[in-house]
């Protein structure tokens, strides 16, 4: 079940985005290489997308 009308997210989904978000940022900050969480991310969010656009 989607968070609000406007997101495709459930809660789990909307968890794990906000929490690769916050390493996303500290390992940026630590110059380290990204490219990894944000395609984890992406996976997430197509995930949600095709879900929802299922139904």
């Amino acid at each position: 079940m989607p968070v609000s009308k406007h997101d495709p997210h459930n809660a789990r989904e909307l968890a794990a985005v906000l929490l690769l978000g916050a390493r996303i940022q500290r390992r940026q900050s630590r110059g380290k290489s990204v490219k990894a969480l944000e395609n984890r991310v992406d996976r997430i969010r197509e995930k949600a997308e095709k879900r929802e656009n299922g139904k």
